[in-house]
């Protein structure tokens, strides 16, 4: 669906996403959840290829899975355009990787979508503009923001300039750190809004959006700086689930102090087959070195998680229910 829409001065409306001023630095989104109170969305990450390395296919069974489950949106967990991000608001590639492949009915939804390392290598500040929502409305990429869909909050989370070797070995890469410097005044900040806007939810479900894996099995392993100065706040805060791409596989891992569980879908497009670790591997439940997707269904009282492989077959269910906290409250 690519159409043009009006932005005006005092409110931007994004089909049914509505943005709010808040006290708090980070951005509000709201996005009302079903009727019946339930919440169901598609988590996908690391696709934009033109269609290439499955990206397609992957792309066609989101739409039946989406179709099936009557999704409400789609979150991107980042590197949305390869090699190198987008190099300008008018670049194709957005229409060749983006609106040109998520074709389905189903996908007609908002997409809230967060950096990843990749689109840091391009023109990052592009794909923050909104007049990519004026070529296609479904488009909602930010640093950092929250999405209030009643019975949970998301919060979006930018980690690339958390990681410090892409300012200390970037290789022959070039960053575009506009907006980001100085980068420990940039992270502390963040980490401060992050930690507010956790405390203030009163929401049954928390969960946290951020491209890099706080723990991983797969290529990149483990980020020691999330762990270090973003997954205390996580825990301190009863977030329930932490959702990542960056590694091209498909995870669950279960947090060995707290009842947060680590989500990889970074399976876009292109995977890396074989390549796991097993220096760590504590926690681990699942894991799926092929490409594919995810899928998340929440009640007030229950969560459902299911990954699905690039022909839409069941890999992976896990469900969890909050009904006894529910019934009795710690007071």
């Amino acid at each position: 669906m690519v159409k043009w829409v009006c932005l005006l001065t005092t409110t931007v409306m994004i089909a049914a996403v509505s943005l709010l001023h808040t006290s708090a630095e980070l951005e509000r989104f709201e996005h009302p959840a079903k009727g019946d109170g339930t919440l169901t969305f598609l988590v996908v990450g690391d696709w934009g290829r033109k269609g290439d390395f499955n990206q397609s296919q992957v792309a066609f069974q989101m739409g039946k899975i989406g179709d099936e489950l009557d999704i409400d949106f789609v979150v991107s967990t980042g590197d949305n355009f390869y090699d190198n991000g987008l190099n300008g608001e008018d670049d194709s590639n957005f229409l060749e990787s983006f609106s040109n492949i998520y074709t389905a009915k189903s996908l007609q939804k908002q997409w809230f979508n967060v950096l990843g390392n990749h689109d840091y290598r391009g023109d990052a500040v592009a794909q923050l503009s909104p007049l990519l929502r004026k070529i296609d409305s479904r488009w909602l990429c930010l640093r950092s923001f929250v999405v209030n869909a009643e019975i949970a909050e998301l919060f979006f989370v930018d980690t690339t300039p958390f990681v410090e070797e892409y300012f200390t070995s970037p290789e022959d890469h070039v960053y575009d750190w506009r907006g980001v410097s100085p980068v420990k005044s940039y992270t502390a900040n963040l980490l401060k809004d992050l930690e507010l806007a956790l405390k203030e939810s009163s929401a049954t479900w928390k969960i946290v959006v951020g491209h890099h894996a706080i723990r991983s099995v797969g290529h990149h392993g483990d980020t020691q700086e999330l762990i270090d100065q973003l997954l205390p706040i996580l825990q301190a805060n009863k977030v329930d689930l932490y959702m990542n791409g960056h590694d091209h596989c498909l995870e669950r891992i279960s947090d060995q102090k707290s009842p947060i569980q680590f989500l990889t879908s970074g399976a876009g497009s292109k995977a890396w087959r074989g390549d796991v670790s097993t220096s760590n591997n504590a926690g681990v439940n699942f894991f799926y070195d092929g490409q594919g997707f995810m899928s998340v269904k929440l009640t007030q009282s229950d969560v459902e998680i299911v990954f699905y492989d690039v022909f839409g077959r069941l890999l992976h269910r896990w469900t969890m229910s909050k009904l006894q906290d529910l019934l009795h409250p710690v007071i």
